[in-house]
């Protein structure tokens, strides 16, 4: 009955992982898959999260079904957490939230919606990014192209062509960016340029797409949700923008199995809130019915208990440093094995680009040498995760690099 399905080629990074995991060689190195390691190569458990789900266990009882949108303390912790309690947006009730599994089950049903309710729009979203992002919204019957974002050149972004080719958009195209921490490459937007960017946005009359999987890992939690703020703040158009926002606490909780995300609509009024939280809901149920509870509730947990929230922050700062610091390591001995060598490119964007993850600019054919030769894992566009460096491995990967580097 199934001879005629095609074959899944499979996820290029979630399959390089599963090679990863199949490779004999104990000097292997994994930094493809975006998941945060501590200085063990292991997965952390956050002392705030653990605290949280002590108690959460002691006060265990019935597990009934949650409402399609959501448990209403977890939707209301995201929204203090993203616009700030105090921000007009959330005050005035024009946010619609939905808890959903994962940030891409926010991203999907965000999809579907826009789908039902604007289906002649096409979606645009940088090149490069997330690879999965062009997959969901082809899944959801979209057409997908791109905008310049990245400059190979520099290491940076390319701001000028963003900025000319979102102006040419039809109105109501819906734009997918990156909050913080873009992935893949790790460059993101000056505060000055998100300040040139929304204008444009709002007068075109655009649909911004905002991911945000990552607070907490560029400049801090509240300053990486800068640009959602100031999107839900603007009037150059008169009215409010509309914008959706999708984002996860997989890395900023180390929560990556629960799947916590959510699914956030900034609508010009309450009124429109309520109606696109009634269809949003609708999406759900004909999706996945209900988010499931245990993984949310810690969450909600941790950032509506002060002690908690202190502690989890600190817990997301220590890591956010330590990223820095072994970009800062890596890009030093790589540094110094180039000039040994006589090669004096620039390579500061391993300590400019933020996040979890950096474009190294090797090709396709110098990372398929690095994991042959040098057991060093990265996806072939070059993206490494920054986040899987540690004291142990980090000079053996920039000694590779430079060996493969050098090469060429």
């Amino acid at each position: 009955m199934f001879q005629h399905i095609e074959p899944y080629a499979g996820d290029p990074i979630l399959t390089l992982n599963e090679a990863f995991g199949r490779d004999p060689r104990t000097d292997k190195i994994n930094l493809s898959i975006g998941i945060y390691f501590d200085d063990e190569g292991k997965l952390p458990v956050m002392a705030a999260v653990r605290a949280a789900e002590a108690q959460q266990l002691q006060a265990a009882g019935v597990r009934p079904y949650q409402p399609m949108e959501g448990a209403a303390n977890y939707r209301q912790a995201v929204q203090h957490l993203l616009f700030g309690a105090e921000h007009e947006a959330v005050k005035s009730g024009r946010i619609a939230t939905l808890q959903t599994i994962g940030g891409s089950g926010g991203l999907k049903v965000g999809a579907d919606f826009l789908k039902r309710w604007f289906p002649d729009s096409a979606v645009w979203v940088s090149d490069p990014t997330w690879d999965n992002h062009r997959a969901m919204f082809e899944g959801a019957g979209f057409k997908v192209g791109t905008y310049p974002y990245y400059d190979a050149a520099t290491g940076g972004l390319d701001f000028e062509a963003m900025l000319a080719a979102i102006e040419q958009l039809p109105a109501r195209s819906i734009v997918l960016l990156h909050a913080c921490c873009h992935n893949p490459s790790g460059v993101d937007l000056t505060h000055a340029q998100w300040a040139r960017l929304i204008p444009v946005i709002a007068r075109r009359g655009l649909i911004p797409y905002v991911d945000i999987a990552y607070q907490g890992f560029g400049d801090g939690i509240e300053e990486d949700a800068w640009a959602i703020r100031a999107l839900a703040a603007d009037r150059t158009a008169g009215t409010p923008i509309s914008f959706f926002v999708a984002s996860s606490f997989s890395k900023s909780f180390s929560l990556y199995g629960e799947r916590c995300g959510a699914l956030s609509v900034v609508c010009p009024d309450a009124a429109q809130a309520e109606l696109a939280l009634g269809q949003l809901r609708a999406t759900i149920r004909r999706n996945y019915s209900s988010p499931p509870t245990h993984g949310g509730q810690l969450v909600a947990r941790v950032l509506q208990t002060p002690a908690l929230r202190a502690q989890w922050a600190a817990e997301l700062d220590a890591m956010r440093v330590r990223i820095a610091a072994l970009r800062q390591r890596l890009h030093s001995g790589l540094g110094e094995r180039l000039r040994a060598a006589g090669d004096t490119r620039n390579i500061d964007y391993f300590i400019t680009q933020r996040g979890m993850f950096s474009y190294t600019g090797l090709s396709a054919t110098q990372v398929d040498r690095l994991r042959e030769e040098h057991a060093v894992y990265l996806v072939r566009s070059g993206r490494m995760c920054a986040a899987g460096l540690n004291p142990n491995n980090v000079d053996a990967v920039a000694a590779a690099l430079a060996t493969v580097m050098l090469k060429d």
